[in-house]
């Protein structure tokens, strides 16, 4: 597959996006999850090497803000929700590195061509209403020979789990949890965008106990 041209411009901005009830109930869970769960080593092992210029999409509250490395000069997050913007907003304050938090969505970032050294995707081509769209954007906005770093859910491996995403993710599972999609193939996604895939793994979270359907990820990095 061929991908998309870049443009000379940025897109127009996109839909707004508002989810007042899930942004409360993410902004506690996703706190517990880092301290409890090991969400915070794995942001630590996404960004670990990274330098540059870097633009996040989907930055929610802002919790890879304090795992940046000194060598990132600065980060430019994106993201739609209002009530998680302000709290990463807030985030952005303490980061040691700087950071500038501005709204838009993955699909139209407020960004020129090949103005960024990397590029961060953390838990969010999951809720993205088009990834070839967004992976399109985050391409168009990321140097010759930059990075995507990638931290996702994604389809399971295995028939029966495969099978429990994809029924979820056509009724109730996007209602609940803020257009969250269990069963979307990051991987294969990332190549068609025109990427060059590099080292990645495979696990499940939590990595002990029932598997539940959010519970495939990878992480790893592609090249532009």
């Amino acid at each position: 597959m061929t991908p998309p041209s870049p443009s000379n411009a940025p897109t127009p901005p996109g839909p707004r996006v508002h989810h007042p009830l899930f942004a409360r109930f993410y902004a506690r869970v996703s706190v517990s999850a880092d301290a409890r769960g090991g969400i915070a080593a794995l942001r630590e092992e996404l960004l670990s090497g990274l330098t540059g210029r870097v633009v996040e999409i989907g930055a929610g509250n802002g919790l890879n803000f304090a795992h940046y490395p000194a060598g990132v000069t600065e980060v430019v997050a994106v993201e739609p929700e209002p009530r998680l913007r302000r709290l990463a907003e807030e985030a952005a304050r303490g980061a040691p590195v700087p950071v500038s938090v501005l709204p838009g969505t993955a699909e139209a970032l407020p960004a020129e061509d090949g103005e960024f050294d990397a590029a961060v995707a953390s838990l969010v081509l999951c809720t993205v209403r088009s990834v070839p769209r967004a992976l399109a954007e985050v391409r168009r906005v990321v140097r010759p020979g930059g990075e995507l770093r990638f931290f996702e859910h994604v389809v399971a491996g295995t028939p029966g789990l495969a099978r429990v995403q994809r029924g979820l993710d056509r009724t109730v599972w996007p209602l609940l949890f803020g257009g969250c999609h269990t069963s979307r193939d990051a991987i294969g996604a990332i190549g068609a965008a025109g990427f060059t895939l590099g080292r990645y793994r495979s696990f499940d979270l939590p990595q002990s106990g029932p598997r539940t359907p959010s519970s495939p990820c990878v992480l790893g990095r592609a090249m532009r």
